[in-house]
């Protein structure tokens, strides 16, 4: 099979060649050029003058051209990347390159975007936010023939649940704290990269609420970034978290010429890196001190969910990623001589479609039955404390776990500002530097991550090209028995709104009329 080089621009890519088998797959990364660009520039983004290797004359590649239509084999391309390869694992420790004798160009100047969820500040933003959520595609894919119905259906569902969100929020001060505490994650970041040499400006783009995504694209051009490393403070990645906001992101960098010519590389998952790794470790062992009998207590990781279809058609890692994460976890406490029972579930389901299982509430009821009584919750896929720890585990699987027979209860906190975390995240911002402009595939091992560190574009590129369309997470009636009444009660109640919305479109009368939520027709 060819690889194809297609003709450079600022989006120019190199279509990733078949990899080798799974028995020579070795923990090292590839590097492939994102743009083909100056000589001096490729030399530095891969450490080789792989120009000389593609073609012997480097004129084209010194002009920044490349013919259309030229192409070269699998079995020329491989030979050639492997003289690329960096040192094992050099993506997935935390040794950090030394850059204390680089020289940074004068007018250069490096920003780290992170991205996060974002939360509502106050009780009357819950609403909105939960509308912004729900108006995603990435969060509720409607079949092709209903998705004009995409807006009408998140202000249905964002006002039927405002209400009893707000009573979350209210009981953990009123508003979510993930706004503050990624600001603080994103000061104490700027300060570790100044401390390691490598000055730099850190933003915070939320999905949902402010501060947007879009407006701190407005101030990443303000400030005038030439370079910038978008990372995302999701450990592992997935379509709905890390997907959606790098798809907000692509649609925003193609609209504007100054980010398309604005280097740029992605960090999609760095739940395998060490730092990340020790740190986690660091706060079970401490949790774990806390019992009168650690060795007793069942390490209990909870995550977020995701539609179980996500995973199985549409080919999310989330799983994937996930559950290696907590292999790698629990191989480090074993390294430390912790050998506690544990076990992964999934929290914070909704709807009527089957998300991924084990489900958090069913578990800690089964564990309570087989006598497990102690218990510490870790909340493996959030790095900041929000509604899903504060409210969700905290108070709502506290309770249950108590009810059920589990006598002693305990969480880890999340991260936060934990300087080994902060450190590992500063770490792996300058080893993704010299990528800006380039590409690296993702660790060749077994059991790799899907999308690699690379562009927007080309990082979207991939994933999408290795899955189907993300199907409707409502499937149209299935005759038969369902697995649950859930299930089937769901689908019928989804059909029912689907209906009565159609009816309110077209008929322009109804309650959702009535209430101010769809605009009367004159």
């Amino acid at each position: 099979m060819n690889a194809r080089i297609q003709a450079p621009s600022s989006s120019s890519t190199f279509p990733l060649p078949s990899l080798p088998s799974a028995s020579c797959r070795r923990k090292f990364r590839l590097l492939l050029p994102r743009e083909v660009c100056t000589t001096q520039q490729l030399c530095c983004c891969l450490g080789a003058q792989i120009e000389a290797c593609l073609d012997p004359s480097p004129s084209k590649y010194l002009k920044g051209q490349v013919s259309l239509g030229q192409s070269i084999t699998q079995s020329s391309l491989w030979p050639l990347l492997r003289k690329c390869l960096l040192p094992p694992r050099a993506l997935l420790t935390s040794v950090t390159p030394d850059f204390s004798t680089t020289t940074f160009a004068g007018d250069e100047k490096i920003g780290v975007l992170l991205l996060n969820l974002g939360g509502p500040e106050t009780l009357e933003d819950v609403q909105p936010f939960l509308f912004n959520l729900f108006a995603d595609p990435d969060i509720i894919r409607l079949p092709r023939l209903f998705r004009f119905l995409q807006k009408p259906l998140a202000q249905f569902i964002s006002v039927m649940r405002a209400p009893k969100s707000r009573e979350g929020y209210a009981s953990i001060g009123g508003g979510s704290p993930l706004r503050p505490m990624t600001d603080a994650q994103a000061e104490e970041l700027r300060k570790a990269l100044c401390a390691k040499n490598v000055p730099a400006k850190v933003y915070v783009g939320m999905r949902y609420w402010h501060p947007f995504t879009e407006e701190a694209i407005e101030q990443i051009k303000r400030d005038g970034i030439t370079k910038l490393v978008v990372l995302p403070l999701y450990p592992q990645f997935s379509i709905s978290t890390s997907g959606s906001s790098l798809r907000l992101l692509e649609s925003i960098f193609r609209e504007d010429e100054y980010l398309v010519n604005m280097q740029h590389t992605v960090i999609p998952s760095w739940y395998q890196r060490e730092g990340y790794i020790k740190a986690m470790v660091d706060l079970i062992e401490k949790e774990l001190k806390k019992f009168n009998c650690p060795e007793e207590v069942m390490i209990f990781f909870s995550a977020h969910g995701v539609p179980l279809a996500y995973v199985e058609e549409a080919g999310d890692p989330y799983k994937a990623e996930m559950e290696e994460c907590v292999d790698l976890i629990m191989e480090e406490l074993e390294r430390r001589g912790i050998n506690n029972g544990f076990t992964l579930a999934y929290q914070s389901r909704v709807g009527p479609v089957e998300w991924l299982k084990p489900y958090t509430d069913e578990t800690i009821i089964e564990l309570g039955q087989k006598g497990v009584k102690s218990l510490l919750a870790v909340p493996i896929s959030f790095v900041s404390e929000h509604i899903e720890t504060l409210e969700e585990i905290d108070v709502e699987y506290k309770e249950l776990a108590l009810k059920s027979g589990i006598e002693n209860w305990g969480r880890v906190p999340a991260l936060g500002c934990e300087p080994t975390f902060i450190s590992d995240l500063a770490d792996a911002v300058i080893e993704s530097l010299p990528y800006v402009g380039a590409m690296a595939v993702s660790n060749l091992e077994a059991r790799q991550s899907l999308v690699p560190l690379g562009s927007v574009e080309e990082l979207l590129a991939t994933y999408d090209s290795q899955r189907r369309e993300l199907p409707p997470p409502v499937t149209f009636w299935e005759w038969g028995w369902t697995k649950s009444a859930e299930t089937w009660n769901g689908r019928a109640a989804m059909l029912a709104v689907l209906v009565l919305l159609v009816l309110e479109v077209t008929t322009g009368e109804g309650f959702l009329h009535q209430w101010g939520i769809l605009p009367l027709l004159r």
